[in-house]
């Protein structure tokens, strides 16, 4: 499967997810409902998976982690604030360049509309 057509089903659930519980929750209930949801469409989905910093061949565990990672392609950077910032965006393009992953999600369900609330952050793709 291709990460555009993990993507596609990855937006279907959040849009489903968020129609059935809306917006106003901590971050962590959409990750644990978004990744469940995941898991019972069929797709391997973690939660919370380290993310070592590697500089000049060291790696140091510094403590990032990646809120989903499905398919071992796709990157969901989960969020639940008022407004999406530049550095929620460039948060996302460094977990993918760090990772070599080529494609992530940030999406934002603290909003009435989540399809307006879910961007595609791409590293090569």
């Amino acid at each position: 499967m291709t990460e555009n057509e993990i993507s596609y089903k990855i937006i279907g659930t959040a849009i489903n997810l968020h129609k059935a519980i809306g917006p106003g929750l901590l971050e962590s209930v959409y990750e644990k409902a978004l990744m469940y949801d995941l898991i019972q469409t069929g797709l391997k989905t973690e939660c919370q998976v380290p993310m070592p910093f590697i500089y000049k061949e060291v790696k140091q565990d510094i403590g990032y982690r990646l809120d989903l990672l499905v398919e071992d392609k796709v990157i969901v950077e989960i969020k639940s604030v008022e407004n999406l910032a530049p550095v929620h965006f460039s948060q996302l393009l460094t977990y993918l360049k760090l990772s070599n992953k080529k494609l992530g999600l940030l999406i934002n369900f603290n909003t009435k509309y989540l399809k307006n609330e879910i961007h595609r952050v791409v590293n090569n793709l």
